[in-house]
Parts: C-alpha cells; structure tokens; sequence
C-alpha cells in the first residue's frame, strides 16, 4: 500500500477478518492485494514498496522513485479475502470517485458485491505505474500486473497517513531513497468496514479526475490481457529483498521542527501544556508519541490511538457529533488545555479548547484565518460552497489590523486595514485547493484553502490537505504566545475567533432523487437535478423576501429572513443536499417552506426529511 490512511487501516484488516471476528488475530508476513509474485520486471532497475504492519491490519506502503539506477513508486495494499477469477467482467470507470477511486473491497453486506478485487487493485497499480512513467517521459522501462514485482527490491514504509504519503514525493532523504516520484493510498477514510480505495499522489498533489479515468482506462485493458493469460510468465519471477523505512518518524520530525522554530528553536516550547489527542482508532495515533511528546506536552488521556477498522468507539469524522463529544468529555476529564482530534487518515482534523468549545467547521476555518492573516495580510481565503455568511463577515471585515503609517511613522497615524477576502467555492477539498493554486496563477494571493469537513491546505505546505500540519499551526500560535507568558493556554485561540458571527440553527438536509422514477424519462439524475435547481432558481425570483447570491459556484444560494440557504446536487450520488443557517428556528422554516414549494412538482425527488424538519 502506499501510505496507510484511516480507510486503509480499517480495511487491511477487515479484507482477512470478518466483522464478527475481530478479536481473532492473525499477523500474516505477507499481507498485500498487489501480487508480489505477478509483475514485470523494471529493466534493471530496483523497485521500492512501502510495508506497513499494525496490530489489526498488515499493509504496505510503496514509494516509486526515479533516477538514473532506480525506480520506486509508494502505495498501501492489502490482501482481500474475496478470490475472484480475473476473468471476471469489471467496468473499471464505475469505481471512480472524483479524483479518487472507491469500491467494495469485502462481501457480506447485502447488494453491495465486492468489484475492488486483488486482481482490479494490480491491474489499477499497474496503470498508475504506466501512467506515471509516461508523465515522467521515462521510456524504456516495463511494467504491467502490479507495483511490488518480484525480483525487485521492496522499500517497507509501515503505518503511515495519507497527507505523509504525498510528502514522501517531496522529501529529500537520499539515505532512505526518497523523494518518491509517486503514491498510491489505499484508502477510504471513514467509510464502513466492507468499502476501500485508492489515492494517488506525484509531487505535484493529488491527480485529478481526467488522470483517474486515463488509470482506469489503462487497468481496464491491462485486466483484459492478464485474462487471456499474457501474463503467465510473470508468475516466473525471483523475488527481491525487503528493506524498511520508518517514514513516519522523518515526517513527524519536520512537524515538531516547525513548533520549535516558531518559538525561537525552543527544545520543549509545549512544556507543561496538557493536550489529549482523539485519533479515533484511525492513523493518528503517532502524533502522540513522535509529536506532542518530543515538544514537551503532557498526553495523558489522548484516546483510541490503536488502529482498529471496525472503529469500535466512534466513527473519525470531525464533523461527526458523537466523535466530537468524545473528545470534548476527555478534555474536560483530563482537565486539558487543548484537544485534537483526527479523520481516519489524518488529511482532516479539529480542536476543542479547554472550556469544551470545538474548533471545527466555520470556527476552525475562522481560526486558520486569523493565523494566516497575521502572516500575509489582505490574501484570499477559499473555502467551500456551505460556509456561512458569518464566516465571510469575520474574514473581511473583522480580521482587520492598526496599521503604522508607513510614510510619516507616526503613532498617532493609525489606520484599520481591511482583513482578508473571502472566496467560497464548490464543494470538494480538492475543488478548494485546485481553486487557490487557479488564483495564484492569476495574479490573486491565496495562502489557504479549506473544506467545513476539516479538509485544509496552506500555500506554505505545497498546498497538501493535512489535519497533522493544520494542528501544527496552532501549536505554533500556542507555543509563540508561551515565549511571551510562560501560563498562556488555548484561550489564545479561542480569543482569534471572538466576533465570529453564528446561526441558532444550522441543518443540512438530503433529498434523494429516485432514479428509477418515470419521472426522470430516461434521463439521468444529474440532468433531473440540474432541472430542480433551475425551477427553483426561477421561483426565487419572485419572492421578495430572498435574494440569490450575486456571486455562486454551485447549486443555488440563496440569502432571507436574517439566514441563508444552499440547494446544490451531490459530487458524486443522485442526492441534492439543502443546507439552511438561521438566526431561529421559525426564521429557518420559512426558508424550507421556500425549498418546499418549488420541488415539490419534482415527483421523483424524495422530500420526506425536508417535511419532517419543517414539521418539528
């Protein structure tokens, strides 16, 4: 596997152990979905793969590397306990999921059959591989049924996150051979037991969906060859040696080198902080040990640290409630200064400060706001479709500074400069992200990127999704202000979002689109929800009481009755989720009831949970 996120943690295992057998261990030496013993040869060069092994699951991260002797790819795999005939049909560009790729990994779950078999991930590595080499214009070398290929040497990476699987192709460690060319993530984050997927990275970010679909197309018909048995001598090859790289101690060690330079290359700048870590028994346990403790802080009471697929405690979602109450409660039961919570796979995070009040969704974005403003005033902050008004009130015209008169130097020539600007974009972190680096390229500074999900990204950090460096970024706030007073807490975070104006109410709402309903004559549920949004863009109109935002990327904003609400069709499902924020309940039903009546001549849209809300 590449590196291992939260997803791939929770599926390596799960792909050997049914559910009801959790308990029932097993640590099997060679535990990979890509066949070590199937795969071409790279001309004399060397292949690195990264290997994971945590109790619960064996995995294996791999690291592709090109120079002038060497190959090495990074992904994450593991071996599925469904054995299908690679003479089975699969229509590979079902398994893509915008920018990543998702499937059903282990059977049991009524009418979801397993499609991301162990010959469909080898078919899928190896097309990234062919992918890749063709990017880096490396002719010459031959690669076709999968990464880790016996008769080549194997580079074993361990447990590891998703956003340090896209920093090992920027490292630059010649010792460990690294920085990598490319990554495959073995993931689905927090997604239930029996789903899977991959993520691909090179050391220019994620890829996105036409590259997806190009890796798809190319397994597809490395799949069908292997099929009709052109790949037989493959089964021939020697196998190679196997080396191991800690990789997650070199990329944790460039975290905790950012906290103490930020306060003055202080050895311990966290000294005497007590900070308790939540990684919902996904990937971010290690931020406890190879992190917080080196800086000086006390962690007792940090909580489900150890990978377990089944996420017996609570789903690591930072949106989650039950995930968020759980690391508020052990704040307040440890009497904490800060807690930290993580995704799965540490690309999402949140905090909750030391009176229980969580730092997640708009005030955690407020919060990375009022950091990175501090840095470069007057930059452009994107963020996705569901923010709040509120949240473009504080960035604008709240973050704003006394500014000295730089021409007269007088201190009785003081000016308010203007805070930052607010984007709000589409949904999708990688919407987001690719959003910021499009404006960069135009000529309009933006430094930060992010998703209400706990998805960040910031220029400084080569624009990578990181949970793990967002939380570093309040550390480093914390850990400055304690140069300054020794006594200092969370509340100095908590004190950067004061004036951030929120909703009483706060509700998102899904309506599913039927798609076997005549209704939809044929067509397809994004043409069917293209249509709702259309009437109900017309509809509005009318109402003198709502106003459309004069400036939207997705579906239809709309602002009213002191609130706002959003009717926009999902990325990827036949759902077109309504978010509504209002100052009050009544002042929220209006808004529904505007919904209401404009899709309610839309038989084949489900609008029973828009009913039961307005109805409570």
């Amino acid at each position: 596997m590449a590196a291992l996120s939260g997803k791939i943690i929770q599926n390596a295992f799960l792909a050997q152990h049914r559910p009801q057998a959790r308990h029932s261990t097993r640590y099997p030496s060679d535990f990979c979905a890509l066949d070590t013993r199937s795969v071409h040869s790279f001309q004399e060069r060397r292949l690195r793969l990264a290997g994971t092994s945590a109790k619960w699951l064996n995995t294996i991260s791999t690291a592709w590397i090109s120079s002038s002797k060497q190959a090495y790819i990074s992904c994450n795999a593991a071996q599925g306990s469904s054995v299908v005939s690679s003479s089975a049909k699969v229509d590979f560009l079902k398994l893509q999921n915008g920018s990543d790729i998702r499937g059903v990994a282990v059977g049991g779950v009524e009418g979801e059959p397993v499609n991301l078999t162990e010959p469909v991930t080898e078919a899928i590595a190896s097309a990234f591989a062919a992918w890749l080499l063709n990017k880096k214009k490396a002719d010459g070398w031959r690669l076709t049924l999968g990464i880790t290929t016996a008769g080549h040497d194997v580079l074993q990476f361990g447990l590891a996150s998703t956003p340090a699987m896209f920093n090992s192709t920027l490292t630059e460690d010649e010792i460990n051979h690294l920085p990598v060319d490319g990554a495959i993530m073995i993931t689905a984050s927090h997604l239930p037991y029996n789903r899977n997927g991959l993520k691909f990275f090179t050391s220019a970010g994620g890829l996105n969906k036409a590259d997806i679909k190009d890796i798809l197309e190319r397994a597809s018909r490395i799949y069908e060859d292997s099929s009709h048995g052109s790949t037989q001598e493959l089964e021939q090859a020697s196998k190679g040696e196997v080396s191991n790289v800690d990789y997650m101690s070199i990329y944790a060690s460039d975290l905790v080198k950012a906290v103490r330079k930020s306060a003055g290359n202080k050895e311990k700048p966290l000294e005497g902080l007590h900070i308790v870590v939540d990684a919902g028994n996904g990937a971010g346990g290690f931020f406890v040990d190879k992190v917080l403790k080196p800086l000086g802080a006390i962690t007792t009471g940090s909580q489900f640290l150890e990978p377990d697929g089944m996420f017996p405690n609570h789903i690591p979602n930072p949106e989650d409630k039950t995930a968020m109450k759980a690391i508020t409660q052990a704040v307040a039961d440890n009497k904490a200064d800060l807690g930290i919570i993580f995704d799965t796979d540490v690309d999402r995070s949140a905090a909750v400060d030391s009176s229980g009040r969580e730092l997640n969704r708009n005030r955690l974005i407020a919060l990375m706001s009022a950091i990175v403003l501090e840095e470069h005033p007057g930059t452009t902050i994107v963020t996705d479709s569901v923010t709040s008004d509120g949240l473009t009130t504080f960035i604008e015209n709240k973050l704003g500074r006394l500014v000295l008169c730089s021409i007269c130097l007088s201190v009785a020539h003081l000016f308010y400069d203007k805070g930052g600007k607010h984007h709000r974009f589409k949904r999708g972190y990688k919407n987001v992200i690719d959003e910021a680096i499009r404006l960069n390229t135009i000529g309009e500074e933006s430094h930060l990127a992010m998703e209400t999900s706990g998805h960040g990204a910031l220029k400084e950090n080569h624009w990578l999704d990181d949970g793990a460096y967002l939380m570093v970024k309040l550390l480093n706030k914390l850990a400055a202000a304690r140069i300054l007073n020794p006594n200092v807490g969370s509340k100095v975070l908590t004190d950067l979002v004061e004036g951030l104006e929120e909703a009483s109410v706060t509700v998102e709402i899904r309506l599913k689109i039927d798609q076997n309903h005549a209704d939809l004559k044929g067509g397809s549920f994004r043409d069917y929800g293209e249509a709702v949004l259309k009437h109900l863009e017309n509809s509005i109109s009318k109402d003198e009481h709502l106003c459309k935002a004069p400036k939207n990327y997705e579906g239809v904003r709309v602002s009213g009755y002191g609130g706002w609400f959003l009717l926009r069709l999902s990325l990827h499902d036949p759902v077109l989720p309504l978010n509504i924020e209002a100052p009050s309940k009544d002042d929220a039903i209006k808004l529904g009831l505007a919904v209401l009546t404009a899709v309610s001549e839309f038989p084949a849209l489900d609008i029973t949970a828009l009913n039961k809300f307005l109805q409570q």
